[in-house]
């Protein structure tokens, strides 16, 4: 069935999934707070933990035990329900961030709903999670946007799109995400990203240095550095499959 009518949405549900750029968790929180069953579940998808957790705790009120903060880590560049397929949580991870207050019996309901569908479930804490995907997650995408839009605003961007090749296409294919959703979680994770783009921006000022003096071991070190471990996650991956 499909509803635009929050409560409608959730009368009588056992397990509540809330999917919404996480700027506006708070609001939607506290639009079912009221018509939430007793020992309804509340789950969520959010891509940063701490800020949700924040906007669950003021909105859901006496229903905060049964909430079990998590993350499918999952999805492609679009957005929206016609984006969906079966297979979306086959073998991707999902991460659980369950509170001091979250009780266990929510947590293994929502760890068995996401095992249903083919997911590999994780726990940690909140403020971890949010470290591991600034570096993992959110950089890449700040990464991206900013490419794509630093190319378009050059005077031969046309020429430059035309001869794209592509590593460009696989390189800023989460430049075509939603940037709503995106602002959304730049800004709510905006201690930890700022960290590790700050790292980032050092790396970048080092390499630029070496490309300027001509520095060929420095620039092979690091190509080479960069080369091993990406072939390490790769093969890594593949064998967990």
């Amino acid at each position: 069935e499909i509803t635009t009518d929050l409560a409608a949405a959730v009368k009588d549900a056992d397990l509540v999934f809330v999917a919404v750029p996480v700027g506006a968790m708070a609001a939607v929180f506290a639009a079912i707070q009221a018509h939430l069953k007793t020992d309804a579940i509340v789950t969520d998808g959010g891509s940063t933990k701490a800020s949700v957790i924040d906007a669950a705790s003021q909105a859901l009120g006496k229903n905060i035990g049964n909430f079990v903060p998590g993350h499918p880590v999952a999805g492609t560049e679009q957005s929206g329900v016609a984006a969906s397929f079966p297979e979306l949580f086959e073998n991707r991870r999902v991460i659980l961030t369950p509170t001091d207050k979250t009780k266990e019996q929510a947590t293994r309901q929502v760890r068995k709903m996401w095992e249903a569908v083919g997911a590999q479930v994780t726990e940690m804490a909140a403020e971890h999670h949010d470290e591991v995907l600034a570096a993992t997650s959110h950089l890449p995408h700040v990464l991206a946007y900013t490419l794509v839009d630093s190319l378009a605003r050059m005077q031969e961007r046309r020429e430059i799109f035309e001869y794209a090749a592509g590593g460009f296409a696989d390189f800023t294919r989460i430049a075509s995400s939603s940037p709503e959703m995106w602002t959304d979680i730049v800004c709510a994770n905006e201690p930890a990203l700022l960290e590790v783009l700050d790292e980032y921006m050092q790396d970048l000022q080092a390499l630029r240095s070496e490309i300027a003096k001509d520095d060929r071991a420095a620039i092979s070190a690091r190509f080479t550095r960069a080369k091993d471990a990406r072939d390490h996650f790769t093969a890594s991956t593949t064998e967990k499959k």
